[in-house]
């Protein structure tokens, strides 16, 4: 006798990507994820390409990984897609210790961020 399945986290029109341990501050990479927040998912795509932060480049590979479960696992329609939800979390700090004047040190603190996109499919008016 097992445990009954666990249901489904989102919707039947939704996928999900997150990207764990991504070596900058959870305030630095939350400016990236207000950028794409409601956008269609091309023009995300397009923004995050251009974009002059540095972890663009994680942004733009979890949003791709969020798209491809969109349309492998849940055989949703790229073109239709939208950034339902883009939101970031705080992960471990790694602590380090720099040496000051007079036998003193400082801390050093090296945040670490996760990020979880959430793209959703839109009814199309097309179909009705």
């Amino acid at each position: 006798m097992s445990k009954p399945a666990n249901p489904p986290r989102q919707a039947e029109n939704e996928a999900r990507a997150v990207a764990r341990m991504l070596r900058v501050s959870p305030q630095k990479l939350n400016l990236l994820a207000q950028l794409i927040r409601g956008k269609k998912v091309e023009r995300a795509l397009a923004d995050l390409e251009f974009s002059r932060k540095r972890s663009a480049h994680d942004v733009k590979k979890a949003l791709e990984s969020a798209i491809a479960n969109a349309e492998n696992n849940h055989n949703l329609d790229v073109d239709d897609l939208i950034v339902a939800q883009a939101y970031v979390g705080k992960a471990m700090v790694m602590k380090r210790f720099h040496a000051r004047a007079r036998g003193r040190a400082s801390r050093i603190e090296k945040p670490f961020s996760n990020l979880t996109i959430i793209v959703r499919e839109l009814a199309t008016t097309a179909e009705a």
